[in-house]
Order: structure tokens, then sequence, then C-alpha cells
């Protein structure tokens, strides 16, 4: 399921597949993205690039057309790899950054940058 708060530059993207299940925050308003990932227990946290990140308002589109049409052909497809890192417990300069619903979604778990 996929919400969209347009007042506060967010969306949630709530994956509900077994071993598969996450939570993905896009913060635009602080240019950030954050993946839990229930099966790891971890906190994946990229910055938003626009040349590969569709914008706030193209999301809900794309998110329609995905639905409705069941499969899109589009160049704005979203794909992510993450790759093994060091990880830290998230301070209070990482949430400043990162923003309160990012700081919501990953306090106590492993950031992965």
């Amino acid at each position: 399921t996929m919400t969209i708060h347009s007042e506060e530059h967010i969306v949630n993207v709530h994956v509900r597949s077994g071993v598969y299940s996450s939570d993905t925050i896009f913060d635009y308003s602080h240019g950030y993205i954050a993946t839990k990932l229930f099966s790891r227990n971890a906190c994946f946290i990229m910055k938003i690039k626009k040349e590969y990140i569709p914008e706030l308002h193209e999301i809900g589109r794309l998110a329609f057309e995905r639905q409705t049409m069941r499969d899109v052909y589009s160049p704005n497809n979203v794909w992510a790899q993450f790759q093994p890192g060091t990880s830290v417990i998230g301070h209070w300069k990482d949430w400043l950054l990162y923003g309160k619903h990012i700081e919501k979604l990953c306090t106590g778990l492993p950031l992965y940058k």
C-alpha cells in the first residue's frame, strides 16, 4: 500500500509479503529514502537523486498506472541495489539530517547508507 502526504512531502510504502515485507519512506523535504527490511532488522538510507527517483507529484500517477494497467513500461521505474557497508546506530545528528519520519522508522536499527 502507498500513502502520499502531499502537505508533508512524505510518501509511505508498505509491502506485506512474508519474508520480503518492508516499510519505505520517501522524505522529499529532507531528500532521503529509508527502507526498513523486517527480515534483516535493518534500515537502508539513500539520498534522493532526482534523475532516478520520481518527483512527489509523479509517484501517485505511477502507482495508479501500475495498479490499473499491471504493467508500466516507464523509464521512471525505481530500482535500488544495496551493497553491504558499515552500519551505525543513528545518533541525534543523523536524525536532524534525515528528519523525524525516518527517525521514527529506523530508531534502534543499524543504518546502512
